[in-house]
């Protein structure tokens, strides 16, 4: 199992909660990969500093996977065979696996892209 995080689950583990950081502490206790976009980093980093303390701490203990030339081409093809416009969601949904759970706060189209690839993860709103 694994633990994907979208740009809401960021926020929400930056912000404190703890749900998020429940389960970031299981994933780490059973050595569970821990994964997000670097389009999910981006849109919640805002400089970093105090104000972030939390997230900067996650981010050091996470995989951030960019997109090169070939996954954004996938990207954009998840899109297009979901009509969804969101490639930070559709670039999470290629992360994701079988068993994993994904911590987001956009379910309904995580739920879509995870269905358009036959992966039965688990989506959770945060």
């Amino acid at each position: 199992m694994g633990l994907i995080f979208d740009t809401g689950g960021l926020i929400a583990f930056d912000r404190g909660d703890r749900e998020v950081a429940a389960l970031v502490e299981a994933a780490r206790r059973r050595r569970d990969r821990v994964v997000t976009s670097s389009g999910c980093v981006a849109q919640a980093w805002r400089g970093g500093g105090s104000g972030q303390a939390h997230l900067a701490r996650l981010l050091r203990g996470l995989s951030e996977v960019g997109l090169d030339h070939r996954v954004s081409r996938a990207t954009g093809e998840r899109c297009g065979k979901t009509t969804t416009s969101d490639v930070v969601d559709a670039h999470l949904a290629l992360l994701a696996r079988d068993d994993d759970l994904v911590l987001t706060s956009d379910v309904d189209d995580l739920r879509l892209l995870l269905r358009s690839r036959r992966v039965n993860a688990r989506v959770q709103r945060c």
